[in-house]
């Protein structure tokens, strides 16, 4: 697993393999059993994570008391909620583990001192978060343009290991449509190929 965090440091970094090795050294990496929730809509964030292995599910509560899917976290995903800059610093997410997870853990009060003992390790989060939020602002362009059947097929060639290891009714979630919908686009497009 802390191949995952060379590789890494080795890709956004010019750290030598020692200072590289000192980093990894600090990282703590925890196990989390499938239905641990990491964090609940309304409290505030003190962690951070990076998935090693498995799925996070990031959803909200609704008024109308629904889960609404907004992202699912997966091998090499970054776990994060950016509203610590904000004056309301509660989450308006819950993250919970859709499978047994291994997960990077965080400390987000160590951070400032981990940032300054590595001066490089902030270039390399700072890289890796706006690689993410280019393509969050790249998928929900296209998520608004698209049709409900466009939404699947894209997920399909984007992250096709999603259908098997999520619950057909998150997944519909996180797509905006209704369970039904989906079994229905589902049959369309298995019919067709």
């Amino acid at each position: 697993m802390k191949s995952i965090l060379f590789k890494y440091l080795r890709q956004y970094t010019s750290l030598t393999e020692e200072q590289q090795q000192a980093i990894v050294d600090e990282i703590l990496i925890e196990e989390y059993k499938k239905g641990t929730v990491l964090l609940r809509q309304g409290e505030v964030p003190t962690k951070c994570y990076f998935v090693l292995k498995g799925c996070v599910r990031q959803y909200a509560i609704d008024e109308a008391g629904n889960e609404v899917t907004s992202n699912f976290f997966t091998e090499e995903q970054g776990v994060s909620i950016h509203n610590r800059h904000q004056q309301n610093k509660m989450s308006p997410y819950t993250f919970a583990c859709l499978e047994d997870c291994v997960l990077v853990v965080g400390d987000l009060n160590d951070e400032p001192d981990m940032f300054q003992k590595h001066s490089q390790l902030e270039t390399m989060v700072r890289k890796m978060v706006e690689e993410s939020l280019g393509e969050i602002q790249d998928e929900w362009t296209s998520f608004i343009a698209s049709t409900p059947e466009e939404r699947y097929k894209a997920l399909l060639r984007k992250r096709p290991s999603l259908v098997n290891r999520v619950p057909q009714h998150q997944l519909a979630s996180y797509l905006g449509i209704t369970p039904e919908s989906l079994s229905r686009i589902k049959k369309r497009i298995n019919t067709t190929e």
